[in-house]
């Protein structure tokens, strides 16, 4: 089935609640970093995305960009991945991530993006 809405967890044990999807395929809802992630100043925060249409495409594509709410610094990831089912009806994610820090100048652009 492959529907996104409910509550996810990472291998890092970062947790993503994803709201019910929308006519149109979209979602939002919030995400919140597990303690591997390193940033203990990281709160709760909101995500915003679309999935393909299920009854289009058994295993669908998936994108969604978290902004960080954070003390000191503006991040923004984006991630892109496609839901799996499995034999057991089993469903898991596979995403790739994209981390992007706000630079001070053009000089810093190079390294605000992992």
């Amino acid at each position: 089935q492959c529907l996104l809405s409910g509550s996810w967890r990472s291998d890092t044990n970062c947790r993503m609640v994803v709201s019910t999807l929308d006519k149109d395929n979209r979602f939002s809802g919030f995400y919140l970093p597990g303690p591997a992630s390193g940033y203990s100043e990281l709160l709760t925060s909101p995500l915003g995305g679309s999935q393909q249409d299920t009854g289009l495409v058994p295993q669908p594509i998936f994108s969604f960009t978290v902004n960080w709410r954070l003390q000191e610094t503006a991040r923004t990831t984006v991630f892109l991945g496609q839901c799996y089912v499995d034999t057991n009806g089993e469903e898991t994610l596979h995403a790739l991530w994209l981390l992007r820090e706000a630079a001070d100048s053009p000089a810093d652009d190079w390294k605000t993006t992992r």
